[in-house]
């Protein structure tokens, strides 16, 4: 693709997500937390930190991938560099393809480790691409880890969509055998099933995004780009974040369980946590506050966010993320039908 047509097509994303947006599907109200009236812990005694493997995050959120290549896109990312730095947050770029292709994109990614030095920062490549490319782009930020965005519902209903699926799970293997730090599998809003999550893990994967339905929605900001706008009826397709970090849990697997897609608000987030999340990502709620109140308003709004989860902690009497994991919890008539349908089968395929 013309380096020009990429750079429109970065910007034509960006303005789709704040015009699409819109939590919906996302499932969260069908989870019910039971609340406990008497805590055992003072709110100054919860450490919600992570450690992972390979991190330690102060806090269980992190800005996920948005975008990059183009200057619109340097701005945002510049923006929410310093929201990562000022909240001690890690954050994810969008994919660096038009940076690998074209180096005046870079930029618009390097000014991520620029503004915030010291902190956490994942790289961001499509399955399409070799373990080579996926080196440069960890290069190009100094990156602690990388995404691997898998997207083929986006590819197939994008009017220039690289259908060619392959050589996904090869390159997978091959980058996360020849790179230098930790490889992320990451749904981009269409949630993951039990199956993937298996076979990535199957193929040494440690960390996986669910990236479930009901955030971003890329299925709907392709179709708006569609001359005839004729594939509406994807628009919901995928499982949400709720049913996708079922399936993790259905599936018992040892493998970390990043969670994003439509989590609107600290309650949400604390949900993901419950339902067996590490840390939770945000991305279309960061932008769009970014867009309408700008810099110092969202940097405040998010110290915020992260100081109503630890309420909802107190609430839960949970003093740690291993406690929240041990949450008593209901879900709605349907969801309970899907966790009953889904572990028969999984059940009968995977165990």
């Amino acid at each position: 693709m013309d380096d020009s047509l990429r750079s429109i097509r970065k910007n034509e994303h960006i303005q789709l997500a704040l015009d699409t947006y819109q939590a919906t599907g996302t499932d969260f109200d069908k989870v019910q937390l039971i609340h406990q009236s008497i805590p055992s812990i003072n709110k100054n005694q919860i450490d919600l930190s992570v450690k992972l493997s390979h991190f330690t995050f102060k806090h269980p959120v992190y800005i996920n991938a948005m975008t990059g290549g183009s200057e619109r896109a340097a701005l945002i990312n510049k923006q929410l560099a310093q929201i990562a730095k000022a909240c001690q947050i890690p954050m994810a770029v969008g994919s660096t393809h038009s940076a690998l292709k074209d180096p005046n994109a870079e930029y618009s990614f390097t000014v991520v480790r620029e503004e915030n030095p010291d902190g956490i920062i994942f790289s961001n490549v499509g399955a399409d691409i070799g373990y080579k490319n996926a080196q440069k782009s960890i290069d190009l930020l100094q990156a602690d880890a990388l995404q691997i965005h898998v997207n083929a519902p986006q590819e197939l209903i994008m009017p220039e969509g690289d259908t060619e699926f392959e050589h996904w799970l090869t390159n997978i293997k091959e980058i996360k055998e020849h790179i230098s730090v930790p490889v992320i599998i990451k749904e981009v809003g269409f949630g993951m099933s039990a199956e993937t999550i298996q076979k990535v893990k199957n193929n040494g994967i440690q960390y996986v995004d669910v990236s479930g339905r009901g955030g971003t929605n890329f299925a709907d900001i392709e179709n708006q780009r569609r001359p005839l706008k004729d594939m509406a009826f994807l628009n919901m397709w995928g499982q949400s974040t709720v049913q996708s970090l079922i399936e993790a849990k259905l599936l018992a697997t040892d493998i970390h369980v990043l969670a994003s897609g439509g989590v609107k608000n600290p309650l949400d987030a604390i949900k993901c946590l419950v339902l067996g999340a590490e840390a939770v990502g945000l991305s279309g709620y960061v932008l769009k506050q970014l867009d309408e109140f700008g810099l110092e308003h969202t940097i405040d709004n998010m110290k915020q966010f992260i100081e109503q989860m630890y309420i909802i902690a107190n609430l839960l009497n949970a003093s740690k993320i291993s406690d929240l994991k041990a949450i008593d919890y209901v879900f709605s008539p349907d969801l309970q039908s899907y966790v009953d349908q889904r572990t028969k089968s999984i059940n009968d395929k995977l165990k």
